[in-house]
């Protein structure tokens, strides 16, 4: 959510904003707000006005009283009767007004970067950098599933017949090196300097709503029936709503944070859930990072979020590339969002593994996480990326450490997370 006053003082640029977005329904929104938000200046002044002369009047009934002019004093008091009346349908219309311009304003997108791509959707994102050279074997890879089926991982069908498409089991050594994977990504943030944070697992409402648009909020999140509660879709919701309404000291900023949690996700209007796969999933598990900083910090902190994850998957010699998404492909609370999509050796083409985000101050202005600062209170910037998803990682891990014998390379740094394998070998072949 941006500033009002920016939106009152500059709403060509909010509008020029919205057509980079390619959501000119939302144009008439600005003039809409600008003239909602006049309307409760108006009433606020009114209000204002009308408690002044409340005050002045009241210490006039006393002094009149006082002096025996009991007439007068009654006059004064139907007066101040009457103020009393119309501050209270005042106090009603402020009330009503600001609901109002804050709902236009929770719809309105925020400022994105100067330097974001212009286009309509996901086909023209840009590429920024690729990482490690992309390799195919002399072998067919299969299908992920049918690897981890080979290696006694994975049972689709017994999941389906528990809850449905978009669930699965992980068994033995597979589930070993799902558990790993996020073991040592743990560990690898930690290395980075983050603090270590297992959050809840459910969210209120005013959380749910101050993290996401009410679009992403709809087509992701599972409620809890007949409770203010929701299963989170990442942790980054839990994380930064642990701020909500908090003053935070600008000395302990940064605030950087690695958090564990499972992610449950209703795929709404997404391109379907796959029967066979586990790429998109009603759950998963995920390692976040997390940064709480001043707005002039936020730019850096991007780019060193960023690298954390190439270097991640570069440590498990997986080739990555980092794709920067384009004015339309961001969603409303970002100013600027890259992909990173590792490289799938039988597809012979990168898919997405993470999301870098910059959200500048829009999260904490709906959450009014604030920061004291020497020269005042400002609102934090909140920053988020992925570490690693598995299951979705294990496409990319097990199609680059795939042997033509069906077993798969354990990367050393993997090892001791793993008993010391250096191999998963498919049962019953030597």
């Amino acid at each position: 959510m941006i500033d009002i006053r920016f939106l009152r003082e500059n709403p060509e640029v909010v509008k020029e904003n919205i057509k980079k977005k390619f959501q000119d329904q939302k144009l008439p929104l600005v003039d809409e707000v600008i003239g909602l938000d006049k309307q409760y200046r108006a009433a606020i002044t009114e209000a204002d006005g009308l408690r002044a002369d409340r005050n002045r009047l009241s210490k006039q009934i006393g002094g009149l009283m006082a002096k025996g002019r009991k007439e007068e004093a009654e006059a004064v008091k139907k007066q101040v009767a009457e103020s009393a009346k119309r501050l209270e349908e005042l106090e009603a219309l402020e009330e009503e007004l600001q609901k109002k311009v804050t709902d236009i304003m929770m719809v309105i997108p925020n400022i994105i970067d100067a330097d974001v791509p212009i286009g309509k959707d996901d086909s023209e994102n840009v590429e920024l950098k690729r990482f490690g050279e992309p390799k195919v074997p002399d072998f067919e890879i299969p299908y992920h599933t049918e690897i981890m089926e080979r290696l006694a991982g994975v049972d689709m069908d017994g999941a389906r017949r528990v809850a449905g498409n978009g669930f699965y089991y992980l068994i033995g050594d597979i589930a070993r090196l799902h558990s790993s994977i996020l073991s040592y990504a743990r560990d690898f943030m930690i290395g980075r300097g983050f603090t270590y944070v297992v959050p809840p697992f459910m969210i209120r409402s005013d959380v749910a709503k101050g993290v996401m648009s009410f679009s992403e909020m709809d087509a992701m999140m599972y409620k809890i029936e007949g409770e203010d509660l929701y299963l989170i879709g990442t942790s980054e919701h839990s994380m930064i709503g642990r701020f909500i309404d908090q003053i935070v000291p600008e000395e302990s900023l940064p605030i950087t944070l690695t958090s564990y949690s499972p992610c449950f996700r209703k795929e709404k209007g997404a391109h379907g859930i796959e029967e066979r796969g586990v790429y998109r999933i009603h759950q998963f598990e995920k390692q976040e990072m997390i940064v709480v900083c001043k707005p002039e910090e936020s730019r850096e902190w991007f780019w060193k979020l960023l690298q954390n994850t190439v270097d991640f998957f570069r440590t498990l010699d997986i080739p990555v590339r980092t794709l920067e998404c384009c004015s339309g492909d961001l969603a409303d609370l970002k100013v600027k969002s890259v992909d990173v999509e590792a490289w799938s050796p039988r597809q012979k083409k990168y898919f997405e593994v993470g999301s870098c985000s910059n959200l500048s101050d829009a999260q904490a202005r709906r959450l009014k996480i604030r920061v004291n600062g020497e020269k005042g209170k400002y609102f934090a910037h909140t920053l988020n990326n992925t570490v690693v998803a598995p299951p979705r990682m294990l496409i990319a891990f097990l199609e680059n450490n795939l042997n033509d014998d069906g077993s798969v390379n354990i990367p050393e740094v993997l090892r001791p997370y793993m008993g010391g394998q250096e191999k998963l070998e498919v049962p019953g072949r030597k």
